[in-house]
């Protein structure tokens, strides 16, 4: 019985995923760090934090020191990639470019939180990113990382481009319009608010306690870098091209620590009740234990600190436009909980896996 107990216990170890974070010490990295601590297959062996090298995880974040004590944030170093089967890339965009290189080849899987990696048309990081991409073959390889979209593709990768928050969100509510080809592709209006926590931990002006508080203000007005991703998956899902579909975004800030809730105006191309549209969502996502259809609207509260996305939508025979809402919580299924929602596909695991589709109330 000792031997086979022994034996059983070897079996189990084996099959123990090791992960490594790299930029730990932000907001996504602290949910990550969350996640994994709960989860049953996956073990941390590092979690690195430049900014914040040397400093016990647990003083950073004082809600984390039951799971992890007195291990601090590491600098990171090429040689910690040689103990590990997947990485998690939680850093600002544009640093993880560096370092894909040398991931993708000593890594088995790498599952990136930040937009370098999303856009698979090189010639537009330029314009919404400021700067060129520096490794533009290594797009291809990225699988998009919304699983309930992309599943296939992220089966079969070695890496995935984790989708912004506003994108996941926005996504969501939409594509069962898209894909069914219920609505026209351009001049679909977005407009979605955020959790003062999508900002980042860092401290900004415009982020700060008095700033934000009993505030609600528009920002990224024109030009924000999300708006390229959601055309992307527009045109991605009505099997088009891009350049026939026109997303106006614009997203908010609001009041709040965290969650999502993203109103989208779109044209129908024939006439269905409301009644009609929440069937076809309810067939749509009848298999996604993350997806809840409600004929109430949804409410980011309802999502905290789940891996679930609430969405429900309307047709308004007055003005001739349908509208579709979605609500997540921007740091779990619009960040760190979708990652690990990828990194168990990636692992062969339960998508569930160490994540919970239930929300934290009140």
């Amino acid at each position: 019985m000792h031997n086979l107990a022994f034996v059983c216990m070897i079996m189990y170890l084996a099959e123990v995923t090791s992960v490594g974070i790299i930029g730990a010490s932000g907001f996504t990295g602290a949910e990550l760090l969350r996640l994994i601590a709960a989860h049953p297959d996956f073990e941390l062996v590092f979690a690195t934090g430049d900014s914040q090298a040397g400093v016990a995880i647990a003083d950073l974040y004082p809600s984390l020191a039951a799971a992890y004590g007195g291990i601090e944030f590491a600098a990171y170093e090429d040689s910690l990639l040689d103990d590990v089967d997947l990485v998690f890339c939680g850093l600002p965009h544009g640093a993880s470019q560096a370092l894909m290189p040398t991931l993708v080849q000593k890594v088995k899987w790498v599952v990136d939180l930040a937009a370098d990696f999303r856009l698979q048309d090189a010639s537009l990081y330029p314009q919404w990113y400021g700067e060129s991409h520096p490794c533009p073959e290594l797009l291809p390889q990225f699988a998009y990382g919304l699983p309930e979209l992309y599943r296939a593709q992220i089966t079969t990768a070695s890496a995935v481009a984790v989708p912004g928050c506003y994108p996941t969100c926005t996504t969501l509510a939409i594509a069962p319009l898209i894909v069914n080809g219920l609505v026209h592709l351009d001049g679909i209006v977005v407009n979605a608010a955020s959790g003062v926590s999508g900002a980042g931990r860092p401290p900004k002006p415009n982020t700060t306690f008095c700033t934000v508080d009993e505030d609600f203000t528009a920002y990224g007005l024109l030009n924000h870098r999300h708006t390229p991703e959601i055309e992307q998956n527009v045109a991605a899902l009505a099997a088009g091209d891009v350049s026939s579909v026109s997303v106006l975004f614009t997203p908010h800030l609001a009041p709040m620590n965290r969650g999502m809730l993203a109103t989208c105006y779109l044209r129908p191309t024939g006439a269905k009740s409301t009644e009609q549209l929440l069937e076809i969502y309810e067939e749509f996502y009848a298999d996604e234990q993350f997806v809840v259809v409600t004929e109430g609207s949804p409410s980011t509260k309802a999502c905290l600190s789940s891996n679930t996305a609430h969405v429900t939508v309307r047709a308004d025979e007055r003005t001739g436009h349908i509208v579709a809402i979605g609500a997540i919580d921007n740091l779990t299924k619009g960040a760190s909980g979708q990652a690990v929602q990828c990194a168990n596909i990636l692992a062969g695991l339960p998508e569930a896996t160490g994540l919970s589709s239930i929300g934290v109330y009140p």
